[in-house]
């Protein structure tokens, strides 16, 4: 049996107090600590030294494990060593965290865009090299969309322009959305008091990337939402973009008619009388986790209460 210690930590920035519960495990050689935290994807960078001894884990990369290993040592040893992780961990910010993670080949420049009156994190976009991640902490009840630019280039002034997802020829979009094609990320946030968080990956506005998301815990009816294929590889002819010979974008079909019929709006601005076109089906049939028109609600919206949540460009297939 796990001896069990419940540990209570003042956040001395926020005021508010956190309960945590520590399981501990004894066996012959290793003592295996259960900690809180453990549950939600983090980066084991960011963990004390000191409470790595005999972790098999490797820096940098998502710790999803709940069992952290120490070597032997006396058990006032291992409490220090929990008081400091607890402590240091003490300091998460109100909301939640989205993680950011490149496994493109090529740098990507992700860009941002907060609903009305909602911020954008990182001014709206920012670099993302091959294998780099990093942790945006969004506000309770954020809502709004991510998506990935390629093909940037970018003057000392953060001015340019992007082959794919270009807003304004700005590095740091600041309130401008993506020019599309581009797959976009959407995502409406709950709060404390109602911890329902809503996602999705949209083709609504085209496909430039391959991207996932997926919550880090959340229990069970948590999705994924995804197009993990690159679409660009048979993008029909009609929908294509082209830098040179190479296609860098697929239009969806409201993008390339520019009519109300495939666009769902006016006469068409409801699910009775917007149906899905040819193009759809072929979006839907490649990435049946992403919408592919504007009501194709009922298998591409996620719901779950999970407060960390992992988007990944590029996901391994």
């Amino acid at each position: 049996m796990p001896y069990i210690i419940k540990v209570k930590v003042k956040r001395e920035l926020k005021k508010k107090a956190i309960d945590a519960t520590v399981g501990i495990f004894f066996s012959p050689l290793t003592v295996q600590v259960k900690r809180w935290w453990l549950s939600n994807a983090i980066l084991v960078a960011q963990y004390l030294e000191a409470s790595l001894s005999g972790s098999s884990e490797q820096k940098g990369q998502l710790l999803l494990n709940p069992i952290q290993n120490f070597e032997t040592m006396p058990t006032s040893s291992i409490l220090f060593s929990l008081f400091l992780c607890l402590l240091a961990f003490s300091t998460i910010a109100d909301g939640e965290q989205v993680i950011l993670v490149n496994n493109c080949k090529e740098s990507i420049w992700p860009g941002t865009l907060g609903g009305a009156g909602q911020v954008s994190p990182k001014d709206g976009g920012f670099h993302l090299g091959s294998g780099e991640e990093v942790v945006l902490d969004v506000p309770q009840k954020w809502s709004g969309r991510i998506w990935g630019r390629q093909g940037c280039n970018f003057d000392s002034n953060g001015k340019g322009s992007c082959e794919t997802g270009d807003c304004s020829g700005m590095l740091h979009c600041q309130g401008k959305g993506g020019t599309p094609p581009a797959t976009v990320i959407e995502m409406t946030l709950g709060s404390s008091s109602s911890p329902l968080h809503f996602y999705d990956v949209s083709l609504v506005d085209g496909f430039n990337l391959p991207v996932s998301m997926k919550p880090v815990g959340g229990g069970i009816g948590c999705g994924v939402a995804s197009c993990e294929v690159d679409l660009n590889v048979c993008c029909p002819s009609a929908l294509e973009v082209k830098k040179g010979a190479k296609v860098v974008g697929c239009k969806s079909a409201c993008l390339a008619m520019q009519s109300a019929k495939y666009c769902c709006t006016g006469e068409y601005a409801n699910p009775n009388t917007c149906k899905p076109t040819l193009f759809a089906h072929l979006f839907k049939a490649i990435c049946p986790k992403a919408y592919s028109y504007a009501f194709d609600d009922s298998s591409s919206l996620n719901k779950c209460r999970a407060s960390r949540y992992v988007i990944t460009f590029c996901p391994p297939q």
